[in-house]
């Protein structure tokens, strides 16, 4: 449409898309009849659902707010199980919003009565550090295995990986900190 804006004849707009003529001349009719909702692709034929919306609400409102008596977190066997559904259907519906009940993020309320206060001072700094002050941010791995392998490892050959022995010597822990300079 952008390219008919510019004065391009179907031909012209064919060859630079490299489409034929006759595609060109349809979304230009297109459009002009129906403006910008004439853009969108027309319903196409194919294999009529099977899921209705009602049953992919119920796996989405079930998965959000319910799970099984005998399991922390429904899997889609029991979901399938449960509303009479296939595996692979609640997995597809799961996937096309996005919903992954296996998995849990874990979280740490701070019982320090300052800790708003603390908060804000922190992020302040972030956001208005004080004039030519050098603001990092630091996090630790803590407690990793410091080992060594009792063998070299063996290089990468043609048809075959590199490999390494399973026995390591251990010399103990390491911490690891990061720092990353944020203002």
């Amino acid at each position: 449409m952008l390219l008919a804006a510019e004065g391009l004849k179907n031909t012209e707009i064919a060859e630079r898309l490299e489409i034929n003529r006759a595609m060109a001349a349809k979304w230009r009719s297109r459009f002009a009849e129906h403006r910008l909702d004439g853009l969108t692709d027309e319903p196409r034929p194919g294999r009529p659902r099977t899921i209705s919306d009602e049953q992919v609400d119920a796996v989405i409102t079930k998965t959000l707010e319910s799970t099984p008596k005998d399991a922390t977190h429904w899997s889609t066997r029991s979901m399938a199980r449960e509303l009479g559904l296939t595996q692979t259907a609640v997995s597809r519906i799961w996937r096309a919003f996005g919903l992954q009940p296996h998995r849990q993020d874990t979280f740490k309320l701070s019982k320090d009565p300052l800790f708003v206060e603390k908060v804000h001072d922190v992020v302040g700094l972030y956001l208005n550090p004080p004039e030519r002050a050098v603001v990092l941010c630091v996090d630790e791995k803590s407690q990793i295995q410091a080992l060594d392998r009792t063998a070299p490892i063996l290089p990468l050959r043609p048809g075959l990986p590199a490999s390494r022995t399973h026995d390591y010597v251990r010399h103990g822990t390491t911490t690891l900190f990061a720092a990353l300079e944020v203002a």
